[in-house]
């Protein structure tokens, strides 16, 4: 009988910041991180950890821009350090996909753990304080 690890990032419900759009992107973060983590546990080839580490960095990229655009429509007054935090990520994220295409540096736990670890913060500490601003918006 074949038995799968258990996720990296289980969802829960205390990551929500009651914002709908924002939820469901989180939500298919936390997946693709998943997968992400299945494919290194599971030997995965290193073509098939490349295209998930960029669909990873993809739609990141797709989410912060939008997170982006609802705090800068809205005025929220700490955009500029959360944009700061999304762009230390992004710069992070890259260089490690830099040095993953050339051989420089394998998927590891450490940056599996790395990436969980800073996804729960983010959402547990950043997001969370701009979600009941942009719900005393309207935002839902």
């Amino acid at each position: 009988m074949v038995t799968t690890p258990p996720l990296l990032f289980p969802w829960s419900e205390i990551y929500s910041v009651k914002i709908g759009i924002v939820d469901t992107q989180h939500k298919n973060l936390v997946n693709i991180l998943n997968e992400l983590h299945q494919a290194m546990l599971g030997a995965q080839g290193k073509d098939k950890l490349g295209q998930v580490l960029l669909n990873l960095i993809k739609y990141s990229q797709v989410h912060f821009a939008m997170e982006e655009k609802l705090m800068q429509s809205h005025g929220y007054t700490d955009f500029p350090a959360h944009k700061a935090e999304h762009d230390q990520l992004a710069s992070t994220v890259l260089e490690f996909q830099r040095k993953f295409l050339s051989n420089e540096v394998g998927l590891t736990v450490e940056m599996m753990d790395f990436l969980k670890d800073w996804l729960s913060k983010h959402i547990l500490d950043s997001d969370k304080k701009y979600g009941p601003f942009l719900n005393a918006k309207g935002v839902f």
